[in-house]
C-alpha cells in the first residue's frame, strides 16, 4: 500500500500512529473479553463480536502500513497481541471442541498405547477415563473416529501432556508456537526490508486470538513451521527448509502444496534434491514411529472424507455453484477433480520455475507460495475457521486486498446465522467469492495505477 504523499502543513507522526493504535488495540482487548462472555450469555453475539473486530483489524492494518512508526510501535503490537490473547486463553473451549482430542490422545501415548489404535470410546481404553474424565466427555467422534492428526501432531501431544494433561496446557502451547511464528515473521520482514510493525497484521488478526488462543487449533504449529521454513528458504538452506517443512506437514497435511514454491535447485552441483530430501526424511520417521498399528496410522482419512462431502463433492462450493448456475445438477465430482488438477498442475509449475530462477534466490519464491495457499483454499472453499488462518503469515508479508477481504469476510460470515451447510451456506460463500473477487479487481487496478504514476513521475523527473 505504500506511504502517502502529504502535503506541507499535514505531515503525520510516529507519535500519532502509536496513539490511533493504543486506542484500537484497547478496543480489540474489550472485544476478546467480551468474545468469552459471548460463551455463556448473549450480549452482542458473535456475529457482533466478529464484525466489530474485523473493521478495526482493517483500520489497525490500513495504518501500520501507511502511516510512519518508530520503536513504540512493536511494543503496543506486540502487546496488544499478548493481552487479547491472555484474555481468553484460560477459558474452557468453547467454538470446537478438537483440543480434547489433542490431550486425550497424548494420555493414551503416555499409557504406553498408540493413538492410532482405538476409538476413545473402546473398552480397552476405559482405565484412562477416570483421570481423564472431563477430557473424555467433550471428545468429538470418540465411539467412531481413530485420531486423524499426523505423527508429529502426535509427538507434539505427547510432549504437551507430558508438562500437564490439560486443555490449558495445550492452548498455551498452541499460544506459544505464535511466539515462534511472529519472530520468524519479523525476521523475514527485515531481510525483506520491510518495518518489523508490519508483523501487526498476523499478532491482531482477530481469526488467531479465536481459533488458537479461543480454541487451541493445532494449526499455529503448523503455522509456525511453515514461517520457520520460509525463513529457511529465504537464507538459502535447503536441507533445513525440507525438514521443517516436512513437520508442517506430518502437523497438517496442507502444508505440503508449498513443496514446489519453496523447492531451490541451489547452488551446488546435487543440492536441489536436499529440500525435497529432507521432507521425504520427516515423513518417513514420523510414520515409521507409529507403524505398529498398519494401516491404522492414516486415522480417521477416509471417514473424515465421507462426512465432510469430499468424496460427493457436496462441500465444494465452486463445484455446486457450477451445478446451480448452469443447471449441470449430475456433473460428476471427478469432473472438479480434473479441474482442480489442472490448475493446481499450472500453478504448481509455475510455482517452481519461479522459485527456481535465479532472480528469486531472495524472497521472489513468496509470492507463488501465497498464490497455491489462496488457491487451495478457494477451491477446497473449507466449512471451518481455523482452515483458513495459516493465509495470515503470508499475508503478514505480502499485504494483499483480496486476502484481506476474504480473511475478514470468512470471519465474520461464519459467524452468521448462513453458516450452516446446504442452501444458507451456499448463499454465504457466493457473497464471500464474490466480494473476494472484486477485492481482487480493486487491488490490481491499484498497482497499475500506482505503476503508472511511478512511471509518470520518473518521466516527468
Amino acid at each position: 500500500m505504500g506511504h502517502p504523499i502529504w502535503g506541507p502543513r499535514v505531515r503525520p507522526r510516529a507519535w500519532q500512529t502509536n496513539s490511533a493504535l493504543g486506542l484500537i488495540g484497547v478496543e480489540m482487548w474489550w472485544l476478546a473479553r467480551q468474545l468469552v462472555r459471548e460463551y455463556h450469555h448473549f450480549s452482542i453475539g458473535f456475529s457482533g463480536v466478529s464484525g466489530w473486530g474485523a473493521w478495526l483489524y482493517v483500520l489497525a492494518v490500513v495504518l501500520i502500513l501507511t502511516q510512519p512508526v518508530n520503536r513504540w510501535t512493536m511494543w503496543i503490537v506486540l502487546g496488544v497481541a499478548l493481552v487479547c490473547r491472555l484474555e481468553v486463553v484460560f477459558a474452557e473451549p468453547y467454538l470446537s471442541s478438537d483440543i480434547y482430542r489433542y490431550v486425550w490422545d497424548g494420555a493414551v501415548q503416555h499409557a504406553g498405547i498408540s493413538p492410532y489404535r482405538y476409538v476413545p470410546g473402546d473398552a480397552a481404553l476405559s482405565f484412562l477415563r477416570g483421570v481423564n474424565a472431563e477430557v473424555f466427555a467433550h471428545i468429538n467422534r470418540r465411539d467412531y473416529a481413530h485420531t486423524i492428526y499426523p505423527p508429529c501432531a502426535q509427538m507434539l501431544f505427547y510432549l504437551v501432556t507430558w508438562v500437564s494433561p490439560t486443555v490449558t496446557a495445550m492452548k498455551l502451547a498452541m499460544v506459544g508456537f505464535e511466539g515462534v511464528t511472529a519472530a520468524a515473521l519479523i525476521a523475514l520482514l527485515r531481510r525483506m526490508g520491510k518495518r518489523p510493525a508490519q508483523v501487526l497484521l498476523y499478532a491482531w488478526c482477530p481469526l488467531l486470538v479465536w481459533e488458537v488462543a479461543g480454541s487451541g487449533h493445532l494449526d499455529s504449529a503448523a503455522m509456525a513451521f511453515i514461517a520457520l521454513a520460509l525463513l529457511a528458504r529465504i537464507r538459502r538452506r535447503a536441507w533445513l527448509t525440507g525438514v521443517l517443512l516436512g513437520v508442517a506437514v506430518m502437523l497438517k497435511f496442507y502444508p505440503l502444496v508449498l513443496l514446489p514454491a519453496l523447492w531451490w535447485r541451489g547452488d551446488e552441483k546435487g543440492s536441489a534434491w536436499k529440500m525435497p530430501a529432507g521432507l521425504a526424511a520427516v515423513v518417513a520417521v514420523g510414520y515409521a514411529c507409529y507403524a505398529g498399528v498398519g494401516m491404522r496410522v492414516f486415522g480417521f482419512m477416509s471417514g473424515y472424507a465421507q462426512e465432510e462431502g469430499l468424496a460427493t463433492g457436496a462441500r465444494y462450493f465452486l463445484l455446486d455453484l457450477v451445478r446451480r448456475a448452469l443447471g449441470m445438477a449430475a456433473m460428476p465430482v471427478w469432473a472438479f477433480y480434473g479441474l482442480c488438477a489442472a490448475v493446481f498442475g499450472g500453478l504448481l509449475v509455475w510455482a517452481w520455475r519461479v522459485a527456481s530462477a535465479a532472480g528469486a534466490a531472495e524472497h521472489g519464491f513468496l509470492g507463488p507460495a501465497f498464490g497455491v495457499a489462496m488457491a487451495l483454499m478457494l477451491l477446497y472453499s473449507p466449512h471451518y475457521a481455523w482452515y483458513v488462518i495459516w493465509l495470515i503469515p503470508f499475508f503478514a508479508l505480502q499485504p494483499n486486498l483480496a486476502v484481506l477481504v476474504y480473511l475478514m469476510g470468512f470471519f465474520y460470515g461464519y459467524t452468521t446465522m448462513w453458516a450452516v451447510p446446504g442452501p444458507k451456506m451456499f448463499v454465504l460463500n457466493e457473497w464471500l467469492y464474490a466480494v473476494t473477487a472484486v477485492g481482487f479487481l480493486v487491488w490490481m487496478a491499484w498497482r497499475k495505477w500506482a505503476d503508472l504514476s511511478a512511471i509518470s513521475s520518473v518521466a516527468s523527473g
